[in-house]
């Protein structure tokens, strides 16, 4: 019986302490509360009527505080699983709006279904491969796409498109549907939030106790909100022409079978899901990853690709569309003191009281509104800082950065991200392939070798020391060994050779093939091949080979053993 709680019942629920429900409660509501505009905009972002939304904030955040890795995560609707989910469905908005809500739904399914796949296998592993240079470059390019698809909400023109040029084109296409109301509202809304979110040193803090202008902060894009409808009201805006998102339908979302597509459409989604899948675990491990490191908790990648997975998987069966754990929400829930998921069950039912109490209230809102404040939110995911950090210290990790970034401008989101991570893969073969090989010599009095480039260190004429800085594959075997020859070539008295490998940490049939290679034509230069410091899983190997049976010289424990057999030679 136990076994099963323990199963079932998540460790944080069974090791609960009261004392934490106070500050969960509050972070609760105040997370609930500051995001039901994000959350309504996330919505319209992603091509459906704003109420799935708060749809989207129900029962995916629900399951996610179950299983999920992380306690403070706030899991529910973002930018980025929101455009790319309009961007994966453009093909089928004309085919009605209930089939693409459902298709919204089915796309979640797919996306739960591959993480919570990937969560059983334990491929947590694998965002050790998408480059910080990759990531940064596709936010940042879907960042842009966002701002300048929400302009559609700021001017009432139909802008429409998959990338940058198609956005463009349809702009001036349809510019003569410029709405100068619907304009000005947008305009003032963005500047009055671009002020709040990047100006509150002069807005707020120039006047107001740190405290309360952190408070004021955050709370002006709901009072903002708040304005804006008793305007919209009072003014008649909408007999005025400025679109309004009309009342939400109140009640729960039910369950609903997702849109069942034929082979071939359920075939077209399967690589959109697949890169928002990666993109949701990604993100959204970034977040719950980095403060698990700040609050000195574990954390499990494969657990949160199981929470994540299943959290989509229910949400498809919700009336939901793809989430992941949010930047923004989750900084608000741990600043206002979220020890537990008790605060995302909390922010739930803030939602759920919004769909019961508030459908009506919100029905004068512009659709301008919606648009400033993801506008306004999405800035922040422009990252030039870590471009500028790239080119600085790495510059193939910024050529990454600059493919992604560009390919999503130009190209759309899942081409974008496929072009960056080939741009990723490829400069990780090209460093690969051209690996560091080091002459080596000893620190005077010590049993250390250093670089002779770097160190002031001492060298004996017949023998010549190299250390191998790279595990040995067929990608670099070659540069290994013309490094090694080079070598011999400037060094033409030393005819004792240590590779010292240190650093290899495994040797493929290539690499073996290149030190039998390497031991015969040092061998017909009368030089002798030596290794000195080879691991035992390396040498577990290779030791039954023709790379040690056939080796002219000889294996040695360390590369001090080495200096002390062969110096008087």
């Amino acid at each position: 019986m136990l076994s099963i709680a323990t199963r079932l019942i998540p460790a944080w629920l069974r090791q609960y302490k009261l004392s934490a429900l106070p500050t969960d409660v509050i972070a609760g509501l105040v997370v609930g509360v500051l995001v039901i505009p994000q959350s309504l905009g996330y919505a319209v972002l992603a091509g459906l009527p704003p109420v799935y939304g708060l749809y989207a904030a129900i029962v995916p955040v629900m399951v996610y505080a179950w299983i999920g890795s992380s306690n403070i995560q706030a899991v529910g609707p973002v930018a980025i699983t929101a455009i790319m989910t309009a961007s994966s469905l453009h093909p089928y908005a004309a085919e009605g709006a209930q089939q693409y809500v459902l298709m919204a739904s089915l796309l979640s399914l797919m996306v739960g279904a591959m993480l919570s796949l990937a969560g059983w296998l334990k491929l947590g592993w694998i965002m050790q491969f998408i480059s910080r240079g990759v990531s940064a470059g596709f936010i940042s390019g879907a960042a842009v796409l966002i701002f300048i698809s929400q302009l559609k909400y700021l001017t009432a023109i139909p802008i429409a498109g998959n990338g940058l040029f198609g956005y463009l084109s349809s702009m001036q296409l349809y510019a003569r549907q410029l709405h100068p109301l619907t304009l000005l509202i947008g305009v003032i809304a963005f500047a009055l939030l671009v002020a709040n979110r990047y100006g509150s040193q002069w807005v707020w803090r120039s006047w107001l106790p740190s405290t309360y202008a952190k408070w004021a902060e955050r709370l002006f894009p709901l009072i903002l909100l708040g304005i804006a409808i008793v305007m919209s009201m009072s003014l008649h805006w909408t007999t005025s022409g400025v679109a309004t998102i009309g009342s939400i339908p109140q009640g729960l979302p039910t369950f609903t079978f997702p849109y069942v597509p034929n082979f071939d459409v359920a075939l077209n989604l399967l690589p959109s899901a697949g890169l928002m899948a990666l993109i949701v675990f990604v993100s959204s491990s970034s977040v719950a990853s980095n403060y698990a490191r700040l609050r000195g908790e574990s954390f499990n990648a494969n657990r949160e690709l199981t929470g994540l997975g299943f959290a989509n998987i229910a949400g498809g069966f919700f009336q939901s569309f793809a989430v992941a754990g949010g930047f923004s929400r989750t900084a608000i829930n741990a600043d206002s003191g979220a020890k537990t998921p008790v605060a995302s069950l909390v922010t739930v039912l803030v939602m759920i009281a919004a769909l019961i109490a508030f459908g009506n209230v919100l029905a004068p809102l512009p659709y301008a509104i919606l648009g400033a404040t993801i506008m306004a939110s999405i800035i922040g995911l422009i990252d030039m800082t870590t471009l500028k950090s790239a080119w600085q210290r790495d510059r193939l990790d910024a050529a990454s950065f600059m493919a992604a970034f560009i390919g999503v401008l130009i190209f759309g989101l899942n081409t974008g991200l496929v072009i960056g991570l080939m741009v990723s893969f490829a400069s990780l073969i090209w460093q690969s392939s051209k690996p560091h090989v080091a002459i080596v010599g000893q620190l005077a009095g010590t049993g250390h070798f250093r670089n002779i480039n770097r160190h002031d260190v001492l060298t004996f004429s017949h023998l010549l020391m190299l250390r191998v800085d790279e595990s040995l594959f067929f990608g670099n075997s070659e540069s290994v060994h013309r490094r090694v020859i080079h070598a011999t070539q400037q060094y033409p008295q030393a005819y004792e050779i240590v590779l010292i490998m240190s650093a290899v940490n495994h040797i493929d049939l290539t690499g073996q093939e290149m030190l039998i290679s390497l031991n015969k034509e040092l061998l017909i230069q009368d030089k002798h091949l030596n290794f000195s410091f080879i691991k035992g899983p390396v040498m577990d190997i290779i030791e039954n080979t023709p790379v040690i049976t056939d080796l002219s010289g000889h294996v040695y424990l360390s590369t001090m053993d080495a200096v002390d057999a062969l110096k008087d030679i």
